[in-house]
């Protein structure tokens, strides 16, 4: 089987997805960390370097590798993976694929993106928590049809990934 999580940046994916993997004995791929081996730069150079539409092509070939694998896997996707082109589609076209969006209040996302934004090229420029929360609120206004479409949704907020991927387990 093949477990996607799916959220908003800062929701905790990489986290979770890390604990999830190991207790089920699955292999564990970020498709963030697989991006920047691939280019051998971090995703917020190649946001300078390339831009948003490099981005998406490669984060979507790389998605395609992790398709035709047939290992059981935690597969953690970026923020915007499942919004853009057929990535969804691809995703729940896998007789094997489950997706779990891990959702997080705008409150809890605005605390935890604040204090990391400088490595985060889609907000890096957001100066203020204020502007931050608005940006999160109208981009998780347009992510919502994708995000909801999961097949399972955990709610994060006050949680440790532990318990998250307990959660998980749980409802598999």
């Amino acid at each position: 089987m093949k477990i996607f999580l799916t959220g908003y940046m800062g929701s905790g994916k990489s986290m979770v997805g890390e604990k999830l993997a190991k207790k089920l004995n699955y292999k564990y791929v970020d498709l963030d960390d697989q991006i920047e081996v691939i280019q051998g730069k971090s995703i917020n150079d190649i946001f300078e370097d390339r831009g948003e539409l490099y981005f998406r092509k490669l984060e979507a070939q790389i998605l395609d590798d992790i398709l035709e694998n047939n290992s059981d896997m935690v597969i953690s996707l970026g923020g915007g993976t499942p919004c853009y082109g057929d990535n969804f589609d691809r995703i729940c076209a896998q007789k094997d694929a489950k997706t779990i969006y891990l959702k997080a209040s705008i409150p809890t996302l605005t605390e935890r993106l604040f204090l990391e934004k400088v490595h985060r090229p889609v907000i890096s420029h957001l100066e203020t928590r204020e502007a931050l929360e608005e940006f999160i609120r109208k981009h998780l206004f347009e992510r919502a049809y994708y995000y909801s479409q999961s097949d399972i949704t955990v709610n994060v907020d006050e949680k440790e990934p532990e318990t998250i991927a307990d959660q998980i387990i749980e409802k598999l």
